[in-house]
């Protein structure tokens, strides 16, 4: 239970013993860790004789929120997560920032080390900015090394531009689809139409997208000051007039300029300046001297070498025109996926773009090929491995393919920000067979425009040739994809598809294992799953059928009559309604007998299966063990919660079972789980259920005589009585 500084006990504070604590507890993909670190941290203070107010920030949203009242009287501040969060309300006190991991594993070594922690926002590296990473350096804690904020930024930036991608993407795709005429000059639509003006508004998404990835990046290092800077160097990168190529930097300019601005931002705010200076160092001086000093440094120093590689490239390029058909369409499709607009890509193009007029038009066709072969190759990995991409990069997979169709290959861009080793050399991988098999085929292109589009439209000539390398090159990418990101979770531990994708919060590989990406709840008020703080209180608010059930009684609901039914008949009416029904007698195991982790999540959808909502027992445990590829449901203290979200259910199942000896289930404490709960809900009931039950059963298993007294419930009846208790 947490408690509020606002009503402490008598004694607590600056004059006593104990200390007036405060901690915010975040995981970026989930719910669990979020409120078993909360309980871990209230806990330890509990029994150290200090006071503590815990603020949990998870996938339902900010709860039991820490007030200015709370700030002003706290002594020391926690910060136990695994994803971004702003410690400017913290300024003037002791600050210590780890990892979420952290909060669960060493809750009483915290609480002694925020202690002696460094002041915030005073002098020296106490004072840094944007995520707090300063602070972590200075405080030695585990979640603030360099590799992680840099991670944490780029995840930022490309969270922030994937709706300007999505949506600019779309609509010149729309535009072109129904607009567009094919002419010499390209996909031309009459000016002053409709559909121009819809073209003319998707071209804006694609003007800010870039900008909006350097600004965020930059956000997240530096804070509020480095934002202007970062959008405006992310918007120079992106103008190569401004530096004398005919192409911008594209989207890898962007990182750079939103890397250079934060760091730049984050170096400025050292600076000692005389304390009359200090109001306006943030709003008017950071700003101005970091967005000129990057500016200029882009302009002056940075956009000669992008000119000079677009220049010789377009030489390089001419020189080739003799070679082999095939090796020139490899070297064409190479380029074109490198950088998806950048001045690589913008070189290759506009060498194919300016054979046609001479009358080659083989060149375009090589450069068309390989045009929609990123955006649907990303799009295409998507659906083939599911698992490794959160449910935005899905939907943002989805809209890569279509704006494929339409030629647009910046739809690829989100997948190539967000993991650039695996995705750049699977897009030119895939880019250069598209290329070459055109050029074998000798197909010819006779506008600057590429992708299935202009085949349709009949400006390619080889028209089923042009098909075949643009499908057999974006199944290379995909496959190529697909195994790159394969490999590279396997050496971080298998948290894959950890990531925030679309949000403003991004979806990030966070410390330790990642708890399942949820769906953000719609809405700020009864739709959002139930608040921890309203639980405690014995009263919980779930999404469509909201009800009250803190002190047991049945739920008006479906669901509540199966409570007390067993599979030899009816049991005792005194048995309780546990998880408003989702549990029940049938779905309850006292001795699990599998040893290994994928049998025992077999074992469990089999029990899941007695309540009769299991429609595909093989999806369900197909679905979980999915789910533990991402990242392992042990939770430490010998508790696991593996869970699934598929319409192999008709309506939510838990499930619970106990294990003598444990099961390796790679908890985050290295303890073997013993006692084991299933969450199987419809994809339907995602969103409000799923999220209120995790947050029960996290909250109420952090609780040693609970578990103890689970652990020694002698048989069914006495396994539901203990767990009747969770609500």
């Amino acid at each position: 239970m947490t408690t509020s500084p606002a009503d402490p006990p008598e004694g607590v504070g600056r004059s006593g013993r104990g200390l007036r604590l405060l901690a915010v507890t975040a995981c970026p993909t989930g719910i669990a860790h979020t409120y078993m670190a909360a309980e871990k941290l209230s806990q330890a203070a509990e029994s150290l004789g200090h006071v503590m107010k815990v603020e949990t920030q998870g996938s339902i949203g900010a709860e039991n929120v820490l007030s200015d009242n709370d700030v002003k009287e706290a002594d020391g501040i926690i910060v136990a997560a695994d994803k971004d969060v702003d410690p400017a309300r913290f300024v003037g006190k002791r600050l210590l920032v780890v990892g979420v991991a952290e909060g669960i594993r060493h809750p009483e070594e915290l609480i002694e080390r925020v202690r002696s922690a460094p002041v915030y926002g005073g002098s020296g590296d106490a004072s840094g900015g944007g995520t707090g990473a300063p602070t972590a350096r200075s405080g030695g804690s585990g979640g603030g090394k360099e590799r992680s904020l840099a991670y944490k930024a780029l995840m930022n930036g490309v969270s922030y531009m994937i709706p300007f991608v999505v949506v600019g993407g779309l609509l010149l795709a729309l535009s072109l689809a129904v607009g567009g005429e094919p002419t010499p000059k390209g996909l031309v639509i009459p000016e002053g139409s409709f559909w121009a003006h819809v073209n003319d508004i998707g071209t804006i998404g694609f003007q800010l997208m870039v900008p909006i990835l350097s600004g965020y990046i930059a956000y997240a290092i530096g804070d509020r000051p480095a934002l202007v800077p970062g959008m405006i160097g992310g918007w120079i990168a992106n103008t190569g007039e401004l530096y004398d190529s005919k192409a911008g930097a594209g989207f890898i300019g962007a990182i750079v300029t939103g890397f250079l601005a934060g760091y730049l931002v984050m170096w400025i705010k050292k600076v000692r300046v005389p304390r009359f200076v200090r109001p306006i160092m943030p709003i008017i001086v950071i700003p101005i001297v970091a967005t000129a000093a990057l500016g200029l440094f882009f302009i002056y120093v940075l956009g000669k070498p992008i000119a000079w590689v677009f220049t010789h490239l377009t030489d390089w390029l001419s020189g080739m025109t003799g070679t082999s058909a095939i090796a020139l369409g490899a070297v064409l499709g190479l380029m074109i996926a490198f950088d998806m607009g950048g001045p690589v890509n913008k070189t290759a193009f506009l060498f194919g773009a300016g054979l046609i007029a001479s009358g080659n038009q083989t060149v375009m066709g090589m450069c068309a090929a390989a045009i929609p072969v990123m955006p649907l190759g990303q799009g295409l990995a998507t659906l083939i491995r599911r698992r490794l991409y959160s449910e935005q990069e899905r939907e943002t997979g989805m809209a890569a393919l279509f704006m494929g169709l339409f030629g647009i290959s910046e739809g690829a861009i989100p997948f190539a920000a967000a993991r650039p080793a695996q995705v750049i050399p699977a897009n030119m991988l895939g880019g250069a067979v598209a290329g070459a098999v055109a050029g074998m085929a000798g197909g010819t292109d006779a506008v600057p425009h590429g992708g299935p589009i202009v085949a349709v439209l009949g400006a390619v000539g080889g028209v089923p040739m042009f098909f075949v390398a643009v499908a057999v090159g974006s199944v290379v990418t995909a496959l190529a994809t697909v195994a790159l990101v394969n490999v590279s979770d396997r050496g971080k531990g298998g948290a894959a598809g950890a990531r925030v994708a679309a949000a403003p919060e991004p979806v990030l590989a966070g410390v330790g294992a990642a708890v399942a990406p949820v769906p953000p709840t719609t809405g700020a008020t009864g739709a959002t799953a139930a608040t921890a703080a309203m639980a405690e209180a014995g009263a919980m608010v779930a999404g469509a059928g909201a009800m009250a059930d803190g002190t047991g009684a049945s739920p008006a609901g479906a669901g509540a009559t199966s409570a007390g039914v067993s599979s030899a008949g009816a049991a005792s009416a005194e048995e309780p309604v546990v998880l408003s029904g989702h549990l029940t007698r049938e779905t309850v195991r006292v001795r699990l007998a599998a040893t290994e982790k994928e049998a025992a999540i077999r074992e469990m959808a089999e029990l899941a299966a007695r309540s009769g909502k299991v429609t595909d027992v093989e999806e369900l445990v197909r679905v979980a063990l999915a789910r533990e590829a991402q990242g392992t449901t042990g939770l430490g203290e010998e508790i696991a919660i593996p869970h699934a979200k598929t319409d192999a259910v008709t309506a939510p199942v838990v499930g619970f079972a106990r294990s003598a000896a444990g099961v390796d289930w790679d908890s985050l404490d290295g303890t073997r789980a013993k006692l084991v709960f299933m969450i199987s809900v419809p994809e339907a009931a995602a969103g409000d259920e799923h999220l209120r039950i995790l947050a029960l059963l996290s909250r109420k298993l952090m609780d040693p005589d609970f578990r103890a007294r689970l652990q020694g419930a002698p048989d069914e009846s006495a396994v539901l009585r203990v767990l009747g208790e969770v609500g």
